[in-house]
């Protein structure tokens, strides 16, 4: 009788020590930080960042996480980019302090933008992709091209095509 109350003794030290082990090692699964989001260019993906210099030869990081960022690809010869700048230049200034707006250039002369950005006195900053790399590696396929990006650095929206204050304005306000 004894060693069958040892025996039964044992199974539930067993038993409870093995529930013990799922318990802890199930709780530090459950309290470690969300993984961060795969890397992508559409929406739903983590943003990669990059480098690109602005109309002054300084090179800018773009994508550091804490703040929203929009990227804006064009070029002084598409009309739809030519369409919606007026918008997105205000749209820069009104969120300069809340947003990081950069409208990329695609594979232009830098003294052809800053001429067009001079005669049509935009005050946006705008990025030169002079080999046209960072449109390649995210697909744009059409522009102009719109991509918002959030505080965590995952991509929230993505549009080709002309877009608007209003439509950017909602947009942050889903943010």
């Amino acid at each position: 009788m004894r060693k069958r109350f040892l025996l039964i003794a044992m199974c539930v030290i067993l038993a409870v020590t093995g529930l013990w082990y799922i318990a802890v090692h199930t709780g530090k699964a459950t309290r470690q930080v969300q993984a961060p989001a795969e890397l992508g260019v559409t929406q739903g993906k983590g943003f990669a960042g990059f480098t690109l210099a602005n109309l002054e030869g300084q090179q800018i990081i773009v994508g550091q996480t804490g703040k929203v960022t929009i990227i804006n690809f064009w070029a002084t010869w598409c009309p739809p980019c030519r369409e919606e700048m007026p918008e997105l230049d205000r749209f820069a200034q009104k969120y300069r302090r809340s947003v990081d707006f950069y409208a990329i250039n695609i594979q232009e002369h830098s003294d052809k933008v800053s001429e067009f950005l001079k005669q049509s006195k935009y005050t946006m900053t705008v990025l030169l992709d002079s080999d046209g790399t960072v449109a390649k590696n995210f697909r744009i396929s059409a522009i102009p091209t719109t991509i918002v990006i959030d505080k965590e650095g995952i991509i929230k929206f993505r549009k080709s095509g002309p877009v608007t204050m209003n439509e950017l304005e909602e947009i942050m306000k889903g943010l």
